[in-house]
């Protein structure tokens, strides 16, 4: 077996029902090998419920310096702001 040592990106679900976090990145040369790397390294503490591992190579992101023109400008919508909405009193955490 050829060993690659990937680098993987690792993301952590600290509770059950919240999402996944990201918290870091190792090298593993298996899928396998970087869940049991990433469970030792960021859950010793019982931290976590759920680990995701992928591959660095595997994640496609835009670019910051491309977000004026990758991100299309919503100041003509602004229902899309959550500041749009006036909240009722008895509303007073959401």
């Amino acid at each position: 077996m050829k060993k690659n040592n990937d680098l993987y990106e690792v993301f952590l679900r600290s509770i059950r029902g919240v999402d996944h976090r990201h918290v870091g990145s190792l090298h593993a040369d298996t899928p396998e090998q970087a869940l049991t790397y990433a469970r030792d390294c960021y859950t010793r503490r019982s931290e976590g419920v759920s680990i995701w591992v992928v591959k660095s190579c595997d994640i496609t992101a835009s670019q910051e310096q491309d977000a004026e023109s990758f991100y299309d400008p919503m100041d003509d919508k602004p229902y899309r702001h959550a500041s749009y909405y006036v909240l009722p009193d008895e509303v007073d955490n959401m």
